[in-house]
């Protein structure tokens, strides 16, 4: 067995002394294909959704619609995201984030909670002192339900031209009962004197574009009918009107079910809210279930109008809902997301800054690897889908970056989000013949033979077989040469000199001063071409070869272009490639024959 640290048993395996496996008899219903058994994990201590919350819509018509739009995106990466972070932004680190959510075209973004702290309460009015805020963009800022913290979060917004004080509170039961003590009633009567005090506080100071917001804090968790009573009371309270609406956002603070049961929620709201052409319906999901993306695209479906979220899903416990995913999604549905994501780098980068949190490499769209294949199948039909997509482009007379996309593996243009081709086909053991022969082609101007690439591509293997490690383009090209180019000038046989001419139709002569085993003798062949002529004239020296395949091409266009030539050459029964690299394809097709030779281990006698 093991000990209590987790050391190997007899048997060399590792041993988990805390976990047990699952035992027992299977359950009634279990098929024959699936022998999981019961585990011990203490499952009944959890209700499922239904048994906590009423669900009641029943004619639901969310699933057969279709996204056309994107909603508005409200990022909240300055209050709510900042809340998650170990070390909260300072003013410098929010104002750049803030400037680049800007940049970007958010029209509202949520920048603090100004009662929480004094860091929040002076960027507020940082931003009421300078020029940070565009006219058309509205400034919003979160507080609770106390009069005293909305006394100080209306002091932080006076003097910003368009703003939005977001109320809130708990209203779920075991919120009201543990957290706040109160019955329904109380929490009623909370919120509307909350509500009428900010009301009348705002009315006092004039001055500004100030709208108002509400959210039930785990709404998902409350009774339908309570969220109803609420939301309806402060639509009326608040005057709501469609040229000045109030927005009733409706969070998953804490996912409890799956996405389906939140679109439900939603669309019950949807169609029960009165003044429903005053208000705009939002919607705030968290991750706990891995599900925030799901919920927020059902909950649009469903009829909301707008999004809070965070780019890339900072937030707590396992984070807001990522803008980033949602907006991609959209784009690559062929819908504009209304927001700038064509540097994703320099976005990932400020935020990486501001949160001191790094991005994971595997973040949808995002991530430094999310655009990358390893995988020689994913390679193969990357690089096919690629070559495809430019020949397309052209035969319509578009360039790449207008032509439609349709890339294997690729779901959006990595080019339009300002990503490099380079990072799609890296190389590793796991690589396969298709990626290694697209990146010679993108990076170095080689068309391998398909007869080749198989051979070039084992060679590949080894090399990271035996490192372990990712080989760069430049580190295949120097494979490349030193497998296959060099071996002409390096190998037992080597030209020192040659010429060839055409002696008649048809009829080619090859001349060449042939040194092997430290001496030099004098060779002339003919033959029906260059390449003929060559064999020929290695056969009196005891070297008799065959070329079995041969292909050329330029590298580049325009004049002096280097040109490559390739050559399958057997030589006693060994079969072998070898390549040439020289301005002249005559003299690349000679070094191609003479580098396969060498290849072979062919000697002279």
């Amino acid at each position: 067995m093991t000990s209590s640290s987790g050391t190997p048993s007899p048997s060399g395996t590792m041993a988990f002394p805390t976990l047990r496996t699952p035992s027992g008899d299977l359950p009634a219903a279990a098929p024959a294909w699936n022998p999981q058994r019961p585990s011990a994990m203490p499952h009944h201590r959890y209700r499922p959704a239904h048994e906590r919350v009423a669900l009641p819509l029943t004619d639901r018509t969310w699933p057969s619609r279709r996204l056309e739009r994107a909603p508005l995106w409200v990022p909240v990466d300055l209050r709510d995201g900042n809340q998650a972070l170990a070390e909260p932004m300072d003013t410098g680190r929010k104002r750049r984030l803030f400037d680049l959510l800007v940049t970007m075209g958010f029209k509202e973004i949520e920048v603090g909670y100004p009662s929480a702290s004094r860091t929040d309460f002076d960027f507020v009015r940082h931003l009421a002192a300078s020029d940070a805020v565009p006219d058309d963009v509205t400034v919003s800022v979160f507080t609770p339900a106390r009069k005293d913290l909305i006394d100080r979060t209306v002091d932080s917004v006076e003097g910003l031209p368009r703003t939005l004080i977001h109320l809130y509170t708990a209203t779920a039961p075991v919120w009201r009962d543990v957290v706040l003590g109160r019955s329904r009633a109380e929490v009623r009567t909370l919120i509307r004197d909350a509500a009428t005090h900010l009301m009348r506080r705002v009315e006092e100071r004039p001055g500004g574009h100030v709208r108002f917001e509400f959210s039930p804090e785990v709404f998902n968790l409350t009774e339908p009918d309570f969220v109803l009573e609420i939301c309806d009371g402060l639509t009326e309270l608040w005057e709501a009107s469609p040229d000045r609406p109030v927005i009733h956002n409706l969070p998953a603070t804490v996912e409890i079910a799956t996405p389906n049961v939140y679109a439900d929620q939603i669309e019950y709201m949807h169609r029960h809210l009165a003044r429903r052409d005053s208000v705009i319906l939002s919607v705030h999901p968290h991750n706990d279930r891995g599900t925030g993306v799901a919920c927020a695209e059902l909950a649009v479906l469903a009829g909301a109008q707008r999004v809070e979220g965070c780019l890339f899903g900072n937030g707590e416990r396992t984070g807001n809902v990522d803008l980033v995913t949602l907006a991609l999604n959209l784009y690559a549905q062929g819908v504009d997301p209304m927001i700038d994501f064509s540097d994703i780098d320099a976005v990932r980068d400020v935020v990486e800054h501001c949160n001191r949190l790094p991005v994971h490499p595997r973040h949808p769209y995002g991530g430094e690897l999310v655009h990358t294949a390893f995988s020689g199948t994913h390679q193969d039909a990357i690089a096919k889908g690629m070559a495809r997509h430019a020949k397309q482009a052209a035969e319509s007379g578009l360039s790449a970056g207008e032509a439609p996309w349709e890339v294997p593996y690729l779901p959006i243009d990595p080019g339009d989000i300002g990503r490099t081709y380079e990072e799609v086909i890296r190389i590793n053991s796991q690589s396969g013949k298709g990626g290694i022969a697209h990146l010679l082609r993108t990076h170095h101007g080689l068309d391998l033979p398909q007869a080749m690439r198989p051979d070039f591509s084992r060679t590949v293997q080894h090399v990271t077989d035996s490192t372990g490690r990712e080989l760069s383009h430049k580190e295949l090209w120097d494979l490349f040469r030193a497998t296959y180019i060099a071996p002409a000038q390096d190998g037992p046989l080597t030209l020192e000199s040659w010429t060839t001419s055409e002696t008649g139709p048809g009829e080619h002569e090859f001349t060449c001063e042939l040194r092997a085993d430290g001496r030099t003798r004098s060779c002339r062949g003919t033959g029906n071409g260059p390449l003929s002529a060559l064999t020929d004239a290695l056969r009196p020296a005891g070297v008799t070869v065959d070329v079995l395949g041969y292909a050329e091409h330029s590298t580049t266009t325009g004049p002096g272009s280097p040109a490559v030539a390739y050559a399958e050459c057997r030589v006693d029964g060994v079969t072998r490639w070898g390549s040439g690299w020289d301005t002249s394809v005559l003299a690349a097709s000679v070094h191609a024959v003479m580098a396969a030779v060498n290849r072979t281990g062919a000697q002279t006698r």
